[in-house]
């Protein structure tokens, strides 16, 4: 049987020299300098992004490694509503936390910390329903960007859900 094969040396590629470092013109051929210090995958996100890397840091890498992510600010919210949104907040605040905190400026229908189902842990943040907007209007006045449990709260007031559809 023929072989397919042209008779030219299947190994070397098309139009390339038997030589690896000539080229045609006889110089050497350019090597592609990596970057000292990125990881494989930092390369990879380069080179999709035209040689710009990724601004905002990662929180934690597989290394270990620890950076600080810069905080995103918060949509500012207008209050329309006696129902408030309360962001970042310590993991430790608890409901009753919370219903403290906001009777000192107004009195608190109800304080809820969002937490995940499986283990019960807060997701860092929790709505406050006040008795009326103006209670609501004056918490956030008071209450935004104060120091909480270690952290500086965000409070805003919380969006409408009118444009979902409700669950029966």
């Amino acid at each position: 049987m023929k072989s397919h094969s042209s008779g030219r040396n299947s190994r070397r590629s098309r139009g390339g020299s038997r030589y690896r470092g000539e080229r045609r013109s006889g110089g050497p051929r350019p090597t592609a300098k990596t970057p000292a210090g990125k990881t494989f995958w930092q390369r990879i996100a380069a080179f999709f992004s035209n040689g710009k890397t990724a601004s905002k840091p990662v929180a934690s890498s597989r290394n270990g490694s620890h950076q600080v992510r810069p905080s995103r600010k918060p949509e500012a919210v207008e209050v329309t509503t006696p129902r408030l949104y309360v962001g970042n907040l310590s993991f430790d605040a608890t409901e009753s936390d919370l219903f403290e905190l906001f009777n000192g400026v107004g009195q608190v229908q109800n304080a809820e910390v969002v937490s995940y189902k499986h283990n019960q842990r807060s997701k860092g943040f929790a709505f406050v329903q006040m008795l009326t907007v103006d209670e609501a209007k004056r918490a956030v006045k008071e209450l935004h960007d104060k120091e909480f449990l270690g952290r500086k709260l965000v409070v805003s007031g919380a969006k409408s859900n009118d444009h979902s559809p409700s669950r029966d």
